[in-house]
């Protein structure tokens, strides 16, 4: 026998979904036809290089935030986007982000091009190795070794016994890898998020590392779910769920263990988190989605009016729709650079009498000395509610 078996017997590498209740069944069926909308829809170069780095600013931000690493999201953002700079005393910081965000880019790169490693016990090695290069290593730390010491977890948990961790990563990389997680076909979604949460929760109780072992367990969810197909931007919603509710994060992984092993309401956690981000993705996506359908309405509308006024008018009216609220007259010709320059030489009643044909239109509205585009006249495209 084993010294864990005897200390760590939850670490079975087995689980019983029979007991898991309904809500969970249904949260698995509403991610995978959220994960489908977002991998489905065609969005704007633009928008999608958007939306792939605010998501990844927030599960960078997210994984070191719970470790302790007091950068912005914001801050995270500009790293992202090779812009950030630090003071000396917060190099270490950004060293830390920037250390998350090269092995997240580097997974990318891989499923990109179709090379994305198989589970290991070397893999997970190199990816705390590379989480870990540069920083200050704490007493008995070896960046992507095994620790050979014990260790405990906010002096509540210890982890797996140190003899033992080699061998459990190693069969945990090959339990994940087998059977029990091979996907009937069209369940790839919902056996790719069960297998990464359970992943996540067997690496934060076998805790193998000197340090890292938290932000290993996030990357290794982040590669699963990547791997099978998952949208990038939805793959780093556990890590912000779990910092978004830090407290509820950390009071299921105590329960999980102390439960002897009960995953089910860490998965029903992870779960319902996942969904709710997935719902907020979803939300910016169809305001992007929105626009560009509002402004295939308006060139169409313009579609065989040419002349200098109708260029400005259609200028007028999509500038105006960037904007929900309503805005002053007087103050339209000065919303973008755009219109200041096609109104520059033009008198206000030039404005007016733009402002007038496009209500006509029915593409803006006016109240008194105020009017606002009416966007919403694309509901006509929608099917009957």
């Amino acid at each position: 026998m084993r010294t864990y078996e005897r200390t760590h017997p939850w670490i079975s590498f087995r689980f019983d979904l029979g007991r898991a209740h309904p809500q969970l069944w249904l949260g698995l069926g509403e991610a995978v036809s959220k994960c489908e909308h977002i991998s489905r829809v065609p969005l704007r170069p633009s928008t999608a290089e958007t939306l792939h780095r605010i998501y990844l600013a927030k599960g960078v931000a997210a994984t070191t935030a719970i470790e302790g690493n007091t950068l912005s999201e914001a801050e995270v953002l500009r790293m992202v986007e090779g812009e950030q700079s630090v003071v000396p005393s917060k190099q270490y910081l950004k060293q830390e982000v920037d250390n998350v965000i090269a092995v997240c880019n580097s997974i990318g790169r891989d499923v990109a091009e179709g090379t994305l490693p198989s589970l290991t016990l070397e893999l997970l090695c190199g990816y705390n190795r590379k989480l870990l290069n540069a920083l200050p290593a704490g007493e008995g730390v070896v960046p992507g070794a095994i620790r050979t010491h014990s260790v405990v977890v906010g002096s509540v948990y210890r982890g797996a016994p140190a003899n033992d961790c080699a061998y459990l990563v190693d069969r945990l990389c090959s339990w994940l890898d087998g059977p029990d997680f091979e996907a009937p076909p069209g369940l790839e979604t919902v056996y790719a998020v069960i297998k990464a949460v359970v992943a996540h929760l067997y690496l934060a109780w076998i805790h193998p590392f000197g340090d890292g072992n938290g932000r290993v367990a996030r990357l290794l969810e982040f590669h699963i779910l990547l791997a099978a197909g998952i949208p990038s931007p939805a793959a780093h919603l556990l890590s912000n769920h779990y910092n978004q509710t830090r407290g509820e994060y950390y009071r299921q992984l105590e329960y999980a263990s102390k439960s002897g092993g009960d995953i089910l309401p860490f998965l029903a956690y992870a779960v319902q988190g996942f969904v709710d981000g997935l719902r907020e993705q979803l939300e910016y996506i169809w305001t992007q989605q929105w626009d560009v359908v509002w402004r295939n309405y308006v060139h169409e509308a313009f579609k065989n009016k040419t002349g200098e006024s109708q260029d400005r008018q259609r200028k007028l009216v999509l500038d105006l729709g960037a904007h929900e609220e309503w805005i002053d007259v007087g103050k339209v010709v000065e919303l973008t650079p755009r219109l200041a320059k096609a109104y520059a030489k033009k008198t206000a009643k030039t404005a007016q009498r733009d402002l007038n044909a496009l209500v006509k239109m029915g593409l803006v509205e006016r109240k008194g000395k105020r009017v606002r585009a009416r966007r919403e006249v694309i509901r006509q495209f929608l099917p009957l509610r």
